[in-house]
């Protein structure tokens, strides 16, 4: 743990030093395209609220100077698969930006949906030593919480306080300089697989680059897509991508909750690869633009040319209503929302004052999405795409691009997590504990 503790600080330390140079790069590792964006500083301190969230006045502290997306190679259902083809794709994306940024970098903050994600609910409370509450207090309260038994492998990717609770007030953002007696906190935990974690860290070296941050893909896309309102009131992310479907809960403006489900665009594609007996690339052409979920009459009508090169004239002029392709892809669709209802059902989302859905990534923007959504999901129901930030690409401003546009707001201002503070090292507890949301609900 310990360990773990002094790499994340190495990491937390490493992004102050590049944005202090000026320029970082963000990098988000996707099951089917690999996207970066090149940030510049200005040398102004990155603004935010009281509560640690990224205010949009705080985005005026940087601004993208270089962009780029490349084919995602090497990387399946979130994690690397293949160290040479992820290296690959990576430098790839990161000279292109490099190149329409005229500057050269030397760090990355990077995020990947992969890894198996588990959310914990953490509770600690200590007794105030000099009644006013100091950075020392909060330090000994985080280090008081429980850290359950999360298994050998797994590894502590967020921990992040979400609530203060001094003597009988609770809901407190930053309970520093507050005077009382009893000083309680919950906190959110999430862990990975340690090895995708070790993998991403190791191809970024191969890059020549320094990993300055690490984060979970359902943490920005949520950060990036979901309004003010909804990280107060309550809200679910549903970040569709190629090769997977992330979920996000947020709550009081923090992530309380963070699940993947290894379905995702890329598995409807194939669907109609094999049900029309064509190619995946073309395959994707029809899918991007003739799909969609909802049949009408008139789609019975509304005939798509096939197409293909296999020099057989009566299969390549072959022709199908979209009625067929939608009978292809709907069942697909609608196994990886039912597998997003379940998870959301598991964590307990039902219990939350607002039962917001944002639906973004590639994948979501299928015709029909958030009608069929609203059946499965519940009614309220909506497409979100990510938050504009200074000088972004209009290319970049789509719902596939969320993890990116929230991996840039996480970067510049990043929320307090454990290793922010200077922990007794010496005291960590080995209890298991429960789902954040059922903890969420007891305890709120």
């Amino acid at each position: 743990m310990s360990e773990l503790y002094e790499s994340q600080r190495a990491m937390r330390a490493m992004r102050k030093a590049a944005m202090q140079r000026g320029v970082i790069a963000i990098l988000d590792l996707g099951s089917s395209k690999v996207g970066c964006l090149i940030l510049r500083f200005d040398g102004m301190e990155h603004i935010t609220d009281p509560d640690g969230v990224t205010s949009l006045a705080g985005q005026s502290g940087f601004r993208v100077i270089g962009s780029a997306t490349t084919r995602s190679r090497g990387i399946e259902f979130g994690e690397i698969s293949s160290m040479v083809e992820a290296e690959r794709a990576i430098r790839t994306a990161l000279q292109s930006a490099q190149r329409l940024a005229n500057v050269r970098v030397d760090h990355v903050i990077a995020c990947f949906s992969g890894g198996a994600p588990r959310s914990y609910g953490l509770t600690g409370q200590i007794d105030v030593e000099n009644q006013m509450v100091s950075e020392q207090d909060i330090a000994q309260v985080l280090a008081s919480c429980d850290v359950p038994d999360y298994g050998i492998g797994r590894e502590v990717l967020h921990a992040q306080p979400v609530n203060f609770a001094l003597d009988h007030r609770s809901g407190l953002l930053d309970p520093r300089g507050q005077i009382g007696q009893r000083l309680s906190t919950d906190m959110h935990m999430l862990t990975v697989d340690q090895k995708v974690i070790h993998d991403l860290a190791y191809c970024v070296k191969r890059c020549d680059l320094e990993l300055a941050g690490v984060a979970s893909s359902p943490y920005v896309a949520g950060l990036a897509s979901l309004v003010e309102d909804e990280q107060e009131l309550g809200a679910a992310c549903i970040d569709m991508g190629g090769g997977t479907t992330s979920i996000s809960i947020f709550m009081k403006k923090h992530m309380i909750f963070a699940d993947t489900v290894c379905l995702g665009g890329d598995h409807v594609t194939r669907d109609i690869s094999m049900g029309l007996q064509v190619p995946f690339a073309t395959a994707e052409r029809i899918k991007t633009r003739n799909g969609g979920l909802m049949a009408t009459g008139m789609d019975d009508r509304d005939m798509i040319e096939v197409g293909g090169e296999t020099g057989d004239w009566e299969h390549d002029r072959r022709t199908v209503s979209r009625t067929e392709l939608i009978g292809i892809m709907r069942p697909r669709v609608e196994e990886i929302l039912e597998e997003v209802r379940a998870r959301l059902d598991a964590a307990g989302f039902d219990h939350l004052p607002s039962q917001q859905i944002v639906l973004t990534g590639g994948a979501s923007q299928v015709p029909g999405m958030d009608t069929l959504a609203s059946r499965i999901l519940g009614q309220q129901v909506r497409l979100g795409r990510p938050l504009r930030i200074h000088r972004l690409p209009q290319a970049y401003s789509g719902p596939s691009c969320s993890a990116l546009v929230g991996l840039s707001l996480f970067g510049a201002s990043p929320q307090d997590e454990w290793w922010d503070f200077e922990m007794p090292l010496e005291r960590y507890g080995q209890k298991s504990l429960r789902r954040a949301l059922r903890w969420f609900k007891e305890n709120w």
